[in-house]
């Protein structure tokens, strides 16, 4: 028997193993849409349908084995013998396994404001109308990556704000959120969609899952990097009387390149002024020559912790000002704050470090749950809908409109993404120009069409200040 998490069959709500028998006598073509309705975030990053076309879709899932297995499920299941059991075998009989749909997307990585089609699905054999809307389940749970790589830029253009405001370069923007998310995801698959999606926008990652991701789906050699770092039980296992041992230790360990020490175990406030910054000060400047020392609070208001900590290491190891007059630190000390980091939370923090007229330089952010786990579904109001049909022959544009609520009314006919004039644009009713339309085929019968990298993507999704300092550099 196959296993059961690779049976496309059961991959769907079970209300839809019934809805075969629920359209209109005649019924041939089903096509439906997928959008962002609205949401937190006004444009959305779309990202992460490649991976579920490769890992559920790509070549013969449809076999007798499994559809005998399907078949056992569902009669268990509903107590009745209502699985399509002769559609998926004619499936089987005439195409070798192979789904017969189209897919059409935008680009992976494209930012697409809210309100507009981002994929559309329609069956490409007549006698499999009902397979369309089946795959809801499935390609719905793209709104995760989607949403990840949205909420992840959003805070990226805010660290570059900051960045562009209180520093003379940009450079460090790459790894400056970092994903701590993968003990607070659902699953190792979970972390692995969403830490790839993460890193579409950042280089900086704990979350090994990532990595596996986007080099099986995406292409992607080495996605992200990471750099030797401390955790409390590394730490305190050395007894409060020999913290600072351990932060020796920390430094004998690693003379050279990054390396972080998590410091608040005890008193943050101590161990940044008595330990790093008196007893440990010449050994932490000696490394400087090779290397940078990352010192970790990971505890408190950020906003009042961040500062203090800088002010008490600017005391210690000395400051420079910058060209816009903002305190740097030497070279071989940061800070990386990695407790209470989200979307909500990070412009405060920045904010605060800037009114102290520290550059935004001299600290880097990780985030974990706020990174990958507090958002869902309708942070971005993600929904697949159909929108056109063809009954007796004849074309149907299909929506709804409830009368409960006009934020959930559809769209209708068959769709097109245009861009003129700066502004993106759905194309309703079968109205717009094919030659316009950024919507590409990226999936038809069972085979991928269209293979983005993750390079490609990484570059569609960039925030605009990255590439207008791209621009600026390049014409010098």
């Amino acid at each position: 028997m196959s296993r059961v998490e690779d049976n496309l069959m059961l991959a769907t709500d079970s209300y839809k193993v019934t809805h075969h028998m629920q359209y209109p006598p005649g019924t041939t073509i089903v096509y439906s849409y997928f959008e962002s309705r609205g949401g937190k975030f006004p444009s959305t990053v779309f990202y992460g349908l490649q991976y579920i076309i490769k890992r559920w879709m790509v070549g013969q899932v449809v076999t007798e084995e499994k559809i005998a297995e399907a078949k056992e499920y569902y009669s268990g299941h509903f107590n009745a013998d209502l699985f399509n059991e002769a559609g998926w075998r004619y499936i089987v009989e005439k195409h070798g396994g192979r789904l017969p749909v189209r897919i059409k997307a935008v680009p992976e990585g494209m930012v697409v404001p809210y309100k507009n089609v981002l994929f559309t699905v329609e069956n490409t054999d007549p006698e499999c109308y009902w397979l369309t809307n089946i795959l809801e389940t499935l390609l719905v749970q793209v709104w995760y990556p989607t949403t990840v790589a949205t909420s992840s830029r959003a805070q990226k253009e805010i660290i570059a704000k900051y960045l562009e405001e209180t520093a003379d370069t940009m450079d460090g923007l790459p790894f400056k959120l970092h994903d701590f998310g993968f003990r607070g995801s659902t699953s190792v698959e979970s972390a692995g969609i969403g830490g790839s999606a993460h890193l579409v926008n950042f280089q900086g990652t704990d979350t090994i899952a990532a990595l596996i991701y986007a080099k099986t789906y995406y292409s992607c050699p080495m996605a992200g990097h990471s750099i030797p770092a401390s955790e409390h039980s590394t730490i305190t296992t050395w007894g409060k009387d020999k913290e600072v041992d351990a932060f020796r230790n920390m430094l004998q360990q690693f003379p050279s390149g990054l390396v972080a020490c998590v410091s608040d175990s005890y008193d943050i406030w101590n161990a940044c002024e008595r330990y790093w910054g008196e007893e440990l000060k010449v050994e932490v400047i000696k490394r400087g020559k090779q290397g940078t020392l990352v010192i970790r609070p990971d505890s408190g208001d950020p906003p009042t912790v961040v500062v203090k900590v800088l002010d008490i290491l600017g005391k210690c190891f000395g400051t420079t000002p910058n060209s816009k007059g903002y305190k740097l630190l030497p070279p071989y000390v940061r800070i990386l704050q990695g407790d209470g980091i989200r979307y909500e939370s990070l412009e405060g923090i920045l904010e605060a470090v800037k009114n102290a007229r520290w550059s935004a330089d001299n600290i880097a952010f990780g985030s974990g749950g706020g990174l990958l786990q507090r958002l869902d579904r309708d942070t971005q109001k993600c929904a697949f809908k159909c929108c056109y049909a063809e009954v007796q022959g004849k074309g149907v544009n299909v929506y709804k409109d409830p009368v409960t609520d006009k934020g959930k009314v559809s769209k209708k006919g068959r769709l097109t993404l245009e861009y003129e004039k700066g502004k993106f644009t759905t194309v309703q009713d079968g109205k717009g120009d094919p030659a316009k339309d950024l919507l590409v085929t990226v999936f038809e019968n069972g085979k991928l069409v269209k293979d983005y990298t993750f390079d490609e993507v990484r570059e569609n999704a960039e925030i605009p200040r990255v590439k207008q300092k791209r621009v600026a550099k390049a014409s010098v």
